[in-house]
């Protein structure tokens, strides 16, 4: 241990006093080396060749330069690297490997023991099957130099931004880093496609589209981790290299669409934040617009990844506002993101050189996807959580409330009941006095019997007076808005209760009579087995048609057949969010249909629900239902 420790100390030491020069050492392993600590020129006019290049009178043209920063690579223009290797007796082979899978291309000039150099080409531009290690990154193997000084030469040139790191390492550290590398791609990608299953599974039993667009977010940023690892073009398309060039920026552009999308959707900001909606969608629409100027226009622009940090920026602050207005499934979306954002920040001062690279560092961005995903999916939950316990909260106030509609009405009942039976004893006795009178006063007879009628008179008028009371207390509903959404809360709830009214479990097609269905073209429609006949949940109901809300227009019907018509138009439009003459149009509708009702002897009241949105045609359908056959009704 101590020898191997000493070993390190004189390689680290030799790095360091020799520095750029490489020596081929059993004590190292390998060493990194930025462009600033390499000797290289920049060709700007593409144009010199390697006999040029490695000619003693162009050797001062190699020169370090400390104050590189990878901001300032200059895409398009050719950069020649001198790299010296001091090879000393190993028994290990060595390599020479570059970090970035997306250089377009790289000639590499290798010294061979009889003097010459051999030329092999690499990059991103060829296919994948050229290169000779099966491995996302471009490596070349160096030659055996006993004892003696080499110069290596490397031409590299790409269309957009190239970070040219080399690494100088022995084939072993070169399998064991490969292994662990891969190892941690199998894991991430393997993560990502767990959660995107569960996901799916969960929007199966759910239903909901927000789900949808979590997943096709995971998907992308499962393939635009590909595109940036290069095991992308290393498994999927690696005959096509061309796609290179756009993979990134198109994958890049899908993460940030739908994770625009999703915010909207998951922190329901067309409804609790108006104008963060506004801006959510202004923000798709500039993206969308920078992403076709550079998919069409300039391409190198996808190298400028960093302004994703604006989108991203504005769905944290989403999250945040949301939250702050006490919207609790948020706070794990915040937490989400924000990780997220540490992500890009730290890749970010990697890739200005603040920050050293290292495995952490570089997959940095890797991490907080994954963290990220793994919170975005416990909001999700926790929405479905909280949505249940609203819920139950309001199926127990439902319960309570006709537990205590059932106390009253008890309690009317037996009121009723007594009050009854009071009259009742009245009445016997007096009937008894009555045949005792008459017995002894024969001549009052017509008076007794007078008195009897009036009597019989008052006791009928008393039933009836008794009886309309106690309807109006059963029939009355004067529910505000709030209370009547507890029991028609969305447009399922609404959809139920109309199918149970309109069908009634019994099904009858309107063009051949058949009474067997199955499931029809939309939710809850019913399509005939027979003739195919699809009749949607709301065909031949007021509620065909309706552009709006369907638990609205159920409110809106319900103040029609109620009779309550204090409510002006401006206060409804105001309360239900819904346009003054969408609410005319259908309470005018409903109105129509009570009149005809009533034309027909069939007086509305609160009792009748059924019969005022059911068995509804419109004018145009009623014209036509003598000269034409039912056709497919959609709602």
């Amino acid at each position: 241990m101590v020898r191997i420790i000493f070993s390190l100390l004189i390689g680290g030491f030799a790095c360091t006093a020799f520095g750029q020069t490489a020596i081929t050492n059993d004590a190292i392993d390998e060493r990194v080396y930025l462009l600033n600590e390499l000797e290289f020129f920049i060709d700007s006019t593409n144009s010199e060749i390697f006999d040029q290049v490695s000619s003693a009178q162009n050797s001062n043209r190699f020169q370090r330069r400390p104050a590189y920063q990878n901001k300032d690579y200059r895409s398009g223009e050719s950069y020649w690297i001198r790299f010296s290797v001091e090879h000393i007796p190993t028994e290990k082979v060595w390599l020479i490997e570059f970090y970035d899978q997306t250089i377009d291309h790289i000639e590499a000039y290798l010294p061979q023991p009889d003097g010459t150099y051999e030329k092999k080409v690499m990059g991103d531009a060829l296919p994948f099957q050229n290169r000779k290690f099966n491995h996302k990154n471009f490596e070349v193997q160096l030659y055996r130099h006993d004892n003696s000084l080499q110069y290596y030469y490397f031409k590299v040139q790409s269309h957009e931004f190239a970070d040219i790191r080399i690494a100088f390492r022995s084939v072993d550290r070169f399998i064991s880093y490969s292994l662990n590398e891969y190892f941690l791609f199998g894991t991430f990608y393997g993560m990502i496609v767990i959660i995107a299953l569960y996901n799916f599974l969960v929007f199966l039993a759910i239903r909901e589209i927000k789900n949808v667009y979590y997943i096709f977010y995971i998907i992308s940023v499962a393939l635009y981790a590909m595109s940036l690892d290069g095991v992308g073009f290393q498994y999927i398309w690696s005959a096509y290299p061309q796609w290179n060039n756009y993979a990134s920026g198109i994958f890049l552009y899908s993460v940030i669409l739908w994770a625009l999308i999703f915010t909207r959707r998951f922190l329901s900001t067309r409804t609790k934040a108006p104008r963060i909606d506004q801006a959510l969608k202004i923000m798709i629409v500039i993206r969308t617009l920078v992403f076709l100027f550079e998919l069409f226009f300039y391409p190198e622009f996808f190298a400028f990844r960093f302004i994703e940090i604006v989108p991203l920026s504005l769905i944290f602050y989403s999250g945040v506002y949301i939250l702050m207005r006490g919207y609790r499934p948020a706070r794990y979306f915040v937490i989400a993101y924000g990780l997220l954002l540490i992500g890009f920040f730290v890749r970010s001062l990697v890739f200005f050189n603040i920050i050293a690279l290292t495995t952490v560092s570089h997959y940095s961005l890797h991490f907080s996807f994954v963290v990220e995903m793994l919170f975005l999916t416990f909001a999700l939950g926790d929405r479905i959580t909280i949505l249940k316990d609203n819920r139950d909260r309001a199926l127990r106030r439902i319960i309570h409330q006709h537990e205590v509609n059932m106390t009253l009405k008890d309690k009317v009942t037996l009121e009723l009941e007594q009050k009854v039976a009071e009259r009742t004893t009245e009445l016997n006795n007096k009937n008894v006095e009555l045949e005792e009178i008459n017995t002894r006063l024969v001549k009052q007879t017509h008076e007794i019997n007078q008195i009897n009628s009036v009597l019989d008179l008052d006791n009928w008028k008393l039933k009836n007076r008794i009886k309309a009371v106690l309807e109006e207390r059963l029939m009355e509903k004067t529910m505000d808005y709030e209370e009547f959404t507890t029991l028609y809360p969305d447009s399922l709830a609404c959809y139920r209760f109309l199918g149970e009214l309109k069908w009634d479990n019994t099904f009858a097609c309107r063009k051949c009579g058949n009474t067997k269905y199955f499931d029809g073209a939309q939710k809850f429609a019913r399509r005939c087995t027979r003739c195919g006949y699809n009749e949607s949940i709301t065909a031949y109901t007021v509620f065909h048609g309706v552009k709006f809300p369907i638990e609205k227009a159920f409110y809106i019907a319900y103040l029609a057949v109620a009779g309550k018509k204090t409510a002006t138009l401006e206060a409804l439009s105001a309360q239900l969010n819904v346009g003054i003459n969408a609410i005319w149009g259908f309470r005018k509708k409903v109105l129509e249909r009570i009149e005809d009702l009533n034309e027909q002897g069939n007086e509305v009241t609160a009792t009748k629900w059924q019969d005022v949105i059911l068995d509804y045609e419109h004018k145009n359908q009623k014209s036509k239902a003598k000269s034409s056959r039912p056709e497919n009704v959609s709602g």
